[in-house]
């Protein structure tokens, strides 16, 4: 049997944010080994990165909602991983980043963060997004302040810990 589902793909200025895919992987696993995927719980080894991608799609199917690969609009080389995240064990959903080495300090994240905070309000339809940030993770936390995020409370996760709720923007305030 073949299931036919498609993800929407999103395009910004730079960026396209589209559906994993098996080439992919290498950029993947290197993030995902490195000591910059500690604030996502990492490093992980080459098997977990693989799964990792397996579920961004399955969540896809599952919710109808997800995260998308971040790919360079002019060459299609993945950037990051960012979209709505929203496990089982999360309290709500949240806007989550993770860009790759390369990408970092380009402004990346900001556009695809914006990008997909967009289609939450505007497609989706809701009234509010989070995102959960490890209280050591500075960089992530820069930028949910540069997206105008506020500190709302805080999420203890039996794996990840202490995690600090940041609430987007509403509606109201999009650009």
């Amino acid at each position: 049997m073949t299931v036919d589902f498609r993800i929407p793909e999103l395009d910004t200025d730079r960026l396209r944010l589209r559906l994993p895919r098996m080439d992919d992987l290498d950029a993947h696993v290197a993030f995902r080994a490195s000591e910059r995927s500690k604030g996502v719980g990492g490093p992980f080894d080459r098997a977990s990165s693989f799964h990792h991608l397996e579920t961004i799609v399955g969540q896809w199917q599952l919710r109808g909602y997800g995260r998308w690969m971040v790919a360079d609009k002019t060459t299609d080389a993945p950037l990051g991983i960012v979209g709505v995240y929203h496990p089982e064990d999360w309290p709500e959903p949240e806007i989550g980043w993770s860009i790759y080495e390369d990408a970092e300090g380009k402004g990346i994240a900001q556009e695809a963060a914006r990008a997909t905070r967009a289609y939450v309000y505007d497609t989706l339809g809701w009234t509010r997004i989070v995102s959960l940030i490890m209280e050591d993770n500075h960089r992530s936390i820069r930028l949910a302040e540069r997206l105008g995020c506020k500190e709302d409370g805080t999420f203890d996760h039996p794996i990840y810990g202490r995690l600090n709720i940041w609430v987007h923007p509403g509606p109201e305030a999009q650009q």
